[in-house]
Parts: C-alpha cells; sequence; structure tokens
C-alpha cells in the first residue's frame, strides 16, 4: 500500500489563492439602484444568508439598495428569540435577524409583504425586526418594476 507523505493540514493554512482577483472590483455609478427579493424559507438553505450578504456587499458599493421579503420570506424578518425574543439559543440562531439589522443599520431599505405574513404565515407587523417596511401584497410587484424602470440591480432568490 502507499504510504501518505503529505503533511496533515492545520489551521491557518491557505488551500486557494486569495489574492487574486479575476475582474474589477465594480462600483455603483451615482444613483444606480439594487434589488434583492427573497421568496425563501429561513433556515431552510443557505440562500437566504448569502444573498443577504450580497445586499450588504451591493449597499456597500454604493448602490441605492432595497430587500423585499414576500411570501416565505417574510419569515426572514421575524423577530426570533429564545428564551426571550432577541436571545440567541445557539451561535448563528440570529444570524438573518442580525444581517437584516446591519443592513439597515447601514441606510437601506426592506420591505415586507403584509399578506404573507398575516394570511400565510399568522403574524402580524408587530413581529417583524424594527424598522422592516410593511407593504400591501400589491406593492411587490410595482417595487419590482420601479427598480425595472430605474435599470436597477435585482437578484431574484426563489426557493420552495
Amino acid at each position: 500500500m502507499p504510504a501518505v507523505t503529505q503533511e496533515k493540514h492545520k489551521d491557518g493554512d491557505f488551500f486557494v489563492d486569495y489574492e487574486e482577483k479575476v475582474f474589477e472590483d465594480v462600483k455603483a455609478e451615482p444613483g444606480q439602484k439594487a434589488l434583492v427579493t427573497f421568496h425563501t424559507v429561513a433556515f431552510e438553505g443557505s440562500i437566504g444568508l448569502v444573498n443577504m450578504l450580497n445586499a450588504i456587499r451591493l449597499a456597500r458599493k454604493g448602490y441605492e439598495t432595497s430587500i423585499l421579503l414576500y411570501g416565505p420570506g417574510v419569515m426572514l424578518g421575524v423577530q426570533r428569540g429564545f428564551p426571550t425574543l432577541g436571545d440567541a439559543a445557539f451561535p448563528g440562531h440570529q444570524n438573518f435577524g442580525d444581517n437584516l439589522k446591519k443592513f439597515m443599520a447601514e441606510g437601506s431599505k426592506i420591505y415586507a409583504c403584509r399578506f404573507a405574513l398575516q394570511a400565510l404565515y399568522g403574524h402580524g407587523e408587530a413581529a417583524l425586526l424594527p424598522g422592516i417596511v410593511p407593504i400591501a401584497p400589491q406593492d411587490v410587484l410595482d417595487l419590482k418594476l420601479l427598480h425595472v424602470r430605474d435599470n436597477a440591480v435585482i437578484i431574484d432568490t426563489w426557493t420552495l
């Protein structure tokens, strides 16, 4: 049997080249907008967290960035915690809320569909994280159309 002669990996080792960037670092031109939509189930995969990080990055690149929570996506913006609201029951438990709060604290807006909030998930507006703006279901399409009209970057997130 062949002997393995390579050293074991250890903390601090690099596996890939983190220094090389292939594409230019794009920044928004004055007035450019971005919209990231979430029609995804909280805690059912990484896409919710990944695109929150994308939304934060778009805003930091200078885009006037908004998040739209609709369908099951509204559950990303609901206050959570155990044993009380705001408490983290385990490390990472508040990742969604913490990143949404960071996004809003840095000057961006989050909208949540009232229909999905109440009719689908039985929550009222008081359940939303402070700062999230509840909107009528008819506004979901209009928000997207306004961003299309403004030639915005739009990232649509759908999972079922």
